[in-house]
């Protein structure tokens, strides 16, 4: 059984702010996940191939293929900003190396 401290640790590495009610509706609840695992961690698997599904599919997928915007200026003055002939982002990552 987890207690109340492991579910906020779990919620604090989840980045999830809960309050108390939900840390021992949670405490219950993921208890009752593990124990299932451990159920199942007594099956004797040895002559069961690993799988990723439970049935087999496939991807149907198309090739990629490139279609340019037929008025590329109409495209561009509706962005919010420009810089020549393509959009401005704001920086997503951080330049510095660590």
């Amino acid at each position: 059984m987890l207690d109340r401290q492991q579910v906020q640790k779990i919620a604090h590495l989840a980045r999830l702010e809960i309050t108390p009610e939900e840390e021992e509706q949670f405490a219950t609840q993921l208890s009752s996940i593990l124990e299932y695992f451990e159920q199942l961690s007594e099956l004797d698997t040895k002559n069961v191939p690993p799988t990723t599904r439970a049935i087999e599919t496939s991807n149907i997928t198309r090739p990629d293929e490139t279609i340019p915007y037929p008025n590329r200026e109409v495209l561009l003055k509706q962005a919010p900003e420009i810089e020549g002939d393509f959009f401005r982002v704001p920086q997503i990552l951080n330049s510095d190396e660590q």
